[in-house]
């Protein structure tokens, strides 16, 4: 009778590995795709290439008056007037001058067309689950519901980014309802 009790523990035991396994490949799993790459700055970040519309060359944007400092301004695109968002000034990266690399990725994001300033883009990069990990753990005063993971290829290190909850964020003022 001992033994059949040791049994179903250890087969108990088991069952709890099992599944804090599986939540632990499902939580991988979720931020596995394709994503692209971007600079600012000396760091590199990624996006869900999925929210991606297209990528164009930098063009000074119309200014708006009492903008904040990263809202640059806006563009016409097609028709569309897109605000223009500089990712260095929102993400308080060193900033730097506009030059033949700078570009525009222009995203949707809940169903609204933004467009975002990077230094460079890199390349579209397909990430598994195992080649990401949780984001670091921080401190409440510093903001980082934004990051979803840190993805590692090689010998490099990216930044996973939720563009939708960046750009969401109330500070950004772009969104009128986070469920739109």
């Amino acid at each position: 009778m001992e033994m059949m009790i040791e049994t179903a523990a250890v087969a108990r035991h088991e069952a709890q590995r099992a599944v804090q396994a599986a939540g632990q490949r499902a939580r991988h799993s979720a931020n596995q795709g394709e994503y692209l790459t971007f600079k600012l700055g000396a760091e590199e970040y990624g996006i869900d290439i999925l929210r991606v519309q297209e990528i164009r060359s930098y063009e000074p944007p119309t200014r708006i008056a009492n903008a904040p400092p990263f809202l640059k301004g806006v563009v016409n695109l097609r028709g569309v007037i897109v605000p223009i968002i500089d990712l260095r000034l929102k993400l308080g990266c060193d900033s730097a001058e506009y030059n033949h690399f700078t570009v525009v990725i222009v995203l949707n994001v809940r169903n609204r067309v933004v467009g975002v300033v990077v230094d460079s883009v890199s390349d579209v990069l397909e990430l598994s689950g195992e080649a990401i990990r949780p984001a670091p753990s921080t401190n409440a005063s510093i903001d980082t519901s934004y990051i979803t993971g840190i993805g590692s290829v090689a010998e490099r290190m990216l930044i996973l980014m939720d563009i939708e909850a960046l750009m969401g964020s109330a500070d950004m003022g772009l969104m009128d309802d986070p469920q739109d």
